[in-house]
């Protein structure tokens, strides 16, 4: 679907079946436009539906898996795993065309026009509802302008300069016909929305449920945009801009927040079992306390969902209205250890005999995100409920592990937009390109990799040491990329960091370095490839390029089949 399809006929489907049963009669006599302004519009039910509907947009396939491709696919992580649709084999190969299915972007238009109705109709609706304050409308708006941003942001990283429509599709006389804004323009208007709502989204839509020393959190604050997934993704949109400071700002507030959580709940229960504090920072133990065998931060993080770290995530676990297929289809499910993906082999190969080279033999996240199947490495995180396994420094094998896992019976694995890792990581990422604080950029990046590793006492040395690092810009860029892979392995980050990094770099070099580890044949020629500045970002669609001619395509893809690799 084309944007201006996509947009035109967004405002239709706003609709709830319910409202299309009872008035099937009066939609045949009346325009559209005036059942949507006239019928629907009239209490704030109104708008909690539509706002609803933004986030089942983006747990719907066709975005969902896009998050996974567009920013995991054409990196170091992944590589053919089973039964590889044609599409998903050709981007592995970089045979990116604007004929692929992946280029296609209509849903994530489909999810901003229905913020942009949200946005336009709210007040309103204010104005006619008097259970409806401006309170909750103000916060309706805030969600929605976030959960806009967040679209935006996914098609920036993907394809560059994309159009930027803020108004809604309303009126069958308006014309979305609409030329790409350059990047850093609709970065700076996100900043600009987000600046502007964030004191009016919601701090947190419930309190902590209290049970003797347990603690119940209420999936609503992690699966809602809240105040604190605002500040997140300001952080994210303030490193891509090089605004160093305002990121660190952003960064702070959130860590902040949790501290003053994790000291609230402190008070109630009196000690934790499953938190502790890293350089000040609580984090989810990978052992708990009393326990022997690491595991624990996965299953709460992602077999659980919804967890004291967790900043926003798709929430799939217990509405189940539709599927993750992004983790059923391409990672693997319950009948399937294989999705259509795997793991790139050099990221899990003699993890446990200490012979690997991104993973130290304790890095629980290794033995958490992928698993040996025959002579590949399944893709295992979001896949398990829950694992548990012994770690020790004289272990030589992966028997050594005493590895147990419980794999998922249903396809309806949460998806982690934002945790706290990416806070911390993000603020070590600035701290680092300000260049005044290696040292503390350091504590940030070895409070994750402590986790990791379960060095929570003297018992243990660290894994990570100050002085092979803090010497250099260039050593703790390296340290903070590899630390990043290792964190949020198969989480849609991996591509969109290289980009970040080439786009600061000014070239492709150190993208093309990292990138193409996982290839064996055809390297050189994908080297070769990608050293085009602009080959990183996706061609538009070859269907969106005949509805709307305002927009030009990405020079890298002038002459596709020149561009093609020898199949």
């Amino acid at each position: 679907m084309s944007l201006a399809k996509g947009l035109l006929g967004a405002a239709f489907f706003l609709l709830p079946s319910s409202f299309f049963v009872s008035c099937s009669d009066f939609l045949e006599i009346e325009p559209m436009n005036e059942v949507v302004l006239e019928n629907f519009w009239t209490e704030k039910a109104d708008v909690a539906s539509v706002v609803n509907g933004c986030y089942e947009v983006l747990e719907s396939p066709d975005c969902i898996q896009r998050m996974g491709v567009w920013g995991e696919l054409r990196s170091d992580n992944i590589w053919v795993g089973s039964n590889v649709p044609n599409d998903i084999n050709e981007l592995l190969k970089e045979n990116l065309l604007s004929s692929n299915s992946y280029c296609n972007w209509s849903k994530f238009y489909d999810c901003i026009n229905r913020c942009n109705t949200v946005i336009h109709y709210a007040p309103e609706v204010q104005q006619i509802d008097p259970n409806y304050s401006e309170e909750e409308m103000r916060a309706n708006i805030a969600e929605v302008t976030t959960l806009r941003a967040l679209c935006y942001f996914y098609l920036i990283r993907t394809f560059r300069d994309v159009p930027y429509v803020t108004e809604p599709s309303i009126d069958d006389t308006q014309d979305y016909v609409v030329a790409a804004t350059p990047f850093d323009q609709v970065l700076d208007a996100l900043i600009a929305d987000l600046e502007r709502i964030k004191g009016d989204a919601v701090r947190r839509y419930e309190v902590e449920r209290y049970e003797g020393n347990v603690v119940y959190l209420s999936e609503k604050n992690s699966s809602r945009i809240t105040r604190w997934t605002v500040y997140t993704l300001l952080a994210d949109l303030y490193l891509w801009k090089g605004d160093w400071d305002n990121c660190i700002k952003c960064c702070d507030a959130v860590l902040a927040y949790k501290r003053e959580q994790y000291e609230e709940m402190l008070k109630r229960v009196g000690t934790f079992g499953n938190l502790a504090l890293f350089h000040g920072i609580p984090l989810i133990l990978e052992k708990t306390a009393g326990s022997t065998t690491c595991g624990n931060a996965y299953t709460e993080i992602f077999g659980s969902g919804n967890s004291f770290e967790s900043i926003f995530e798709l929430y799939f676990r217990t509405n189940q209205t539709q599927k993750n297929t992004w983790v059923a289809n391409f990672y693997g499910d319950s009948r399937n250890t294989m999705g259509s993906l795997s793991a790139a082999s050099f990221l899990a190969k003699d993890a446990s005999s200490g012979k690997n080279e991104v993973f130290k033999k304790t890095d629980s996240r290794v033995y958490e995100s992928t698993q040996g199947s025959n002579s590949n490495y399944a893709i295992s995180k979001y896949t398990r409920t829950s694992v548990s396994f012994t770690i020790s420094t004289s272990m030589s094998k992966d028997e050594d592990l005493k590895l147990s896992s419980t794999r998922r019976t249903t396809d309806y694995a949460n998806w982690i937009l934002y945790r706290m890792s990416d806070v911390i990581l993000m603020k070590a990422e600035a701290m680092i390109e300000k260049g005044t604080d290696f040292d503390g950029a350091f504590h940030l990046i070895n409070t994750i990799n402590k986790r990791a590793n379960d060095i929570t006492t003297t018992s243990r040395s660290d894994s990570l040491k100050l002085a092979d690092y803090n010497t250099s810009k260039a050593n703790m860029e390296e340290l903070l990329l590899a630390e990043r892979q290792r964190e949020f392995l198969f989480e849609g980050k991996r591509w969109f960091d290289l980009v970040r990094f080439a786009r600061r770099d000014g070239n492709n070099t150190r993208l093309i370095s990292l990138a193409t580890r996982k290839y064996i044949e055809n390297v050189n020629a994908i080297k070769i490839k990608l050293a085009d500045p602009n080959i990183v970002y996706f061609p538009y669609a070859k269907s969106e390029l005949k509805v709307n001619p305002l927009l030009k395509q990405n020079p890298a893809y002038g002459n596709e089949e020149d561009s093609q690799l020898t199949k």
